[in-house]
């Protein structure tokens, strides 16, 4: 789609939407395609072509014939018409309360697949007039971590009604097999991402484990399906049982790896070197990913399916390091975050949500407005350039939206009937109504106070689902778990800190120094990923901000001293996981198709695209000595290209770790 496309699709919405007996084909010709239709072919082609887009839009187009013609299908005598009421978002008015439960609900998404689309619906909400700023209370923002790029390849096929096709390792067999599915929902259960869908070589439904598939996920755009009417992925989830609790025997290093020593149900001396470990664990995938990032410091003696899956994830990551190495070239000189190309979709969807923002937001800064839309200022002066330039066919001035910037300040005074939003997409609904499925106690544990915290999720879930009518059939399809932490009393401890402004002192296992410490610290915020919560703070010990996992922190207390007032929150959203200084190691990281999620997670700060769908990327580390742990961990989605001393230890490092595992049995499983 060109600019010239977007406004043709703009006109031709405003023409049917401005008309109440419909407009024939020869007047939408002559009016709004003719300065793009050869002939009446070229003209029939594109004008069912942009039905299907703005329906994609939520607009639906009525078809109206007069029987007075000769046959009800008579071309000439059909008349085309959008109903001004069946397109629009009904009236949703939300207390405060509400308000803040949903926009907990909405950042779940911040850096996952539907992402766009929960942004897109409180926008909406807010252009309608029905949502009130508010703060996140005490500077909370959860958010899950999907599994990695399977996961947005997955849920745009759903939307697609498309088939998919992935290598996935088979429990049964323990072997590589490629799958064909119709994929009918996603969903979490025991800290893992299953697709459930219809699997068409075996003709029976069927669930697979996003962390099991070994390949990219391939779209089959040329093929569709229907999903069952119905479906809902929490009740095929439900069905589910946990995995039963096995016992992994492990030769670990003395003196090292105290985070699984914790977790240690027997512990009993090897030799001078070597204690051998025993702890417990369900899912043998979840323990090999963190066993592997161990590299030789630990060995697996039993039971030979962990071993096996340990093996695969180091020697993943040794083949991948041992291909050859692709040039280093960035695009641009200056860093950027890796984003979705902008399209013309984009755009036309973004005025859709301007004009009823601008409506009941008068007068607004034009870079306020443009923050909003998360846009640079000269893109939404592109936008505003094509809406003053659009409106009815050969209409006189009133016709046309008229939008003026005075002083850089926003009047709208005709909207056309664009003056409210349109309906929820599928993906919207889906993002909204799924992400308040997961919150669980998040908002009565967050200090949400001003209504009952349970009525108040009940409440704006019950108004979004009616205000979502039959959008919202994809939440049916997508089933997360509930992430409020399991760590309730730390949580309470510091949310209630942060509020009053109070220092707390430590005692946290740190996994990547492998000790204990103890430090004071000023609590700033807390944000998760899924149920794994975080929180950021000033620590004193080290003179900077700082990031602790909660389910690492042995004591967490008031130390009786106020916040110092060093540092404060920064104001983007998320927090992040990783927080930059001037000792961080820049590194070049080459990422497969798999990866690609990496680069987001990690901040890249450059990124280039590979011919293959890898990605180059350039990522800050705070030490280099955790970079062999990241590498292996990822088992073949990524590996270091520079700077070179740094991938010549961890090849060496993964070497060490794959020779201790030396009986052709082991390397074969690899």
């Amino acid at each position: 789609m060109s600019a010239s496309r977007t406004e043709r699709l703009l006109n031709l919405l405003l023409a049917l939407l401005n008309t109440r007996v419909g407009l024939p084909r020869s007047v939408l010709r002559e009016k709004v395609y003719h300065d793009s239709a050869e002939n009446d072919v070229a003209f029939g082609r594109m004008f069912e072509r942009d039905k299907v887009d703005l329906k994609q839009f939520g607009f639906e187009i009525e078809t109206l014939t007069d029987p007075r013609h000769f046959g009800v299908d008579d071309p000439a005598s059909t008349r085309y018409r959008i109903g001004k009421d069946s397109n629009r978002l009904p009236d949703v008015s939300l207390t405060p309360a509400e308000c803040t439960v949903l926009l907990l609900a909405a950042q779940l998404w911040e850096r996952a697949a539907l992402g766009s689309a929960a942004a897109n619906a409180v926008r909406k909400l807010q252009a309608a007039g029905g949502f009130t700023d508010v703060d996140l209370p005490a500077g909370v923002q959860p958010r899950i971590k999907p599994a990695g790029q399977a996961f947005d390849d997955v849920v745009a096929a759903m939307h697609g009604n498309h088939p998919v096709r992935f290598a996935y390792l088979a429990v049964s067999t323990g072997r590589e097999e490629v799958r064909e599915v119709e994929p009918w929902g996603l969903g979490s259960r025991f800290g893992q991402w299953y697709l459930v869908g219809f699997d068409r070589a075996r003709g029976a439904k069927r669930l697979f484990r996003l962390s099991r598939m070994t390949s990219a996920v391939t779209v089959l755009p040329a093929s569709s399906f229907e999903p069952p009417v119905g479906f809902n992925a929490r009740a095929e989830l439900d069905t589910l049982h946990e995995l039963p609790v096995q016992r992994a025997t492990l030769s670990v290093d003395k003196d090292r790896l105290l985070a699984l020593r914790k977790r240690a149900v027997e512990t009993a001396p090897v030799d001078s070197t070597r204690d051998r470990v025993m702890v417990e664990f369900r899912d043998p995938e979840v323990l090999a990913e963190e066993l592997a990032s161990y590299g030789p410091h630990v060995k697996v003696d039993g039971p030979a399916e962990l071993r096996a899956a340990v093996v695969r994830r180091l020697q993943g990551a040794l083949d991948f390091d041992g291909e050859p190495p692709v040039p280093v070239a960035f695009p641009e000189a200056a860093r950027a975050q890796r984003a979705r190309k902008r399209t013309s979709e984009d755009q036309l969807a973004r005025m859709l949500q301007l004009v009823p923002f601008l409506v009941h937001h008068q007068g607004l800064h034009i870079q306020e407005v443009a923050d909003h839309f998360g846009i640079t200022r000269k893109a939404l002066i592109d936008d505003l350039k094509i809406l003053i330039c659009s409106g009815l066919p050969e209409g006189y001035p009133d016709d046309l939206l008229d939008i003026q910037w005075e002083n850089d300040h926003v009047y709208i005074s005709e909207h056309l009937d664009l003056n409210r939003p349109v309906r929820f997409s599928e993906d919207e609904a889906a993002a909204l109504l799924t992400g308040l499925a997961m919150l669980g106690d998040l908002p009565a544990l967050a200090g949400v106070s001003e209504d009952e915290p349970g009525s108040a999720l009940e409440s704006v879930t019950i108004k979004l689902t009616g205000a979502a009518g039959q959008a919202g059939r994809l939440a049916g399809a997508v089933a997360g778990q509930s992430v409020e932490p399991e760590q309730s009393q730390a949580f309470a401890v510091i949310t209630q800190a942060i509020r009053d402004g109070l220092q707390l002192h430590l005692k946290y296992l740190s996994r990547q120094r492998d000790e204990l410490t103890e430090r004071d610290v000023d609590p700033l915020r807390l944000y998760s990923l899924d149920n794994t919560w975080y929180f950021e703070a000033y620590c004193h010990s080290k003179a900077g901000i700082r990031n602790f996992r909660l389910d690492r922190v042995e004591i967490v207390e008031p130390n009786g001293l106020p916040a110092s007032g060093t540092a404060t929150a920064e104001q983007d959203f998320p927090a992040r996981l990783f927080t930059p200084s001037d000792d961080d190691v820049l590194v070049v990281l080459h990422l497969t198709r798999q990866g690609l999620g990496l680069a987001d997670d990690y901040y890249a700060e450059r990124t280039a695209q590979l011919s293959d769908g890898g990605l180059l990327a350039e990522v800050r580390f705070g030490t280099a000595e955790w970079l062999p742990m990241f590498v292996s961990q990822h088992g073949g989605s990524v590996r270091i290209l520079e700077p070179g001393a740094l991938r010549d230890q961890t090849r060496a490092w993964l070497n060490v770790a794959v020779e201790q595992y030396d009986s052709p049995s082991d390397r074969a499983a690899g």
